[in-house]
């Protein structure tokens, strides 16, 4: 898979030419596009979960915000759920029912 410019919540590809602007939204899933998860400086294990400390720190990672140093970054598509959400909880569960005997 070639490392494209996406929403963040869907992997719907961003075609057009520089970054989205604080009010385009996904044409797909609707999510904002200008977003810290979208950023090249977000970073889940840096302060504020942000590599660029010029920046202010946004307390909504998935929502619209002003910041002035984004840029969208160009990384491969990875399904939120797989990634952090859903299925390293059911994983974990799967773990510790099967430790039960359950």
């Amino acid at each position: 898979m070639a490392a494209t410019r996406h929403c963040w919540k869907c992997g719907t590809e961003y075609k057009l030419s520089g970054s989205p602007g604080r009010s385009e939204t996904c044409e797909r899933c609707g999510s904002d596009l200008k977003v810290c998860l979208n950023c090249v400086s977000h970073d889940p294990r840096a302060a504020h979960q942000c590599r660029d400390r010029r920046a202010e720190p946004v307390a909504e990672k998935h929502m619209a915000n002003y910041c002035e140093y984004f840029e969208m970054a160009r990384r491969e598509y990875v399904p939120r759920e797989d990634a952090f959400g859903a299925s390293r909880e059911s994983s974990a569960r799967d773990a510790l029912k099967k430790l039960l005997g359950d």
